[in-house]
């Protein structure tokens, strides 16, 4: 194997429907996102991190998810960070079967 290839960005996108106000595009975290994610203290600080990461499209500041939390309806922005958790591979194995589990009773 080609150890620069271990180098080269790798991470999957995928696109969240937010209702009412469109579709934004997220990414999955780096392992040293992720790191810093895990020492970033409250359940509201370790969000913002996760969201400011994983935005691709449009791209936001910690600071600005911190905006969009205090306009937001309290489940708007669920979705959001759920996916991008998914996409980095950090959510336990109960949560990705409860996911699993809502897109077969939805047919997502």
């Amino acid at each position: 194997m080609d150890k620069e290839l271990l180098f080269k960005p790798r991470l999957p996108e995928d696109e969240v429907e937010v209702p009412g106000l469109g579709t934004v595009r997220v990414r999955g975290l780096s392992r040293a996102e992720a790191t810093m994610i895990e020492s970033a203290g409250t359940t509201e600080a370790k969000e913002r991190k996760i969201l400011a990461f994983g935005m691709v499209d449009p791209a936001l500041t910690e600071a600005e998810v911190g905006r969009w939390m205090k306009a937001a309806p309290a489940g708007e922005i669920q979705p959001v960070s759920t996916r991008i958790a998914e996409l980095s591979g950090m959510l336990d194995d109960s949560a990705k079967a409860a996911v699993k589990s809502f897109r077969e009773d939805t047919g997502e």
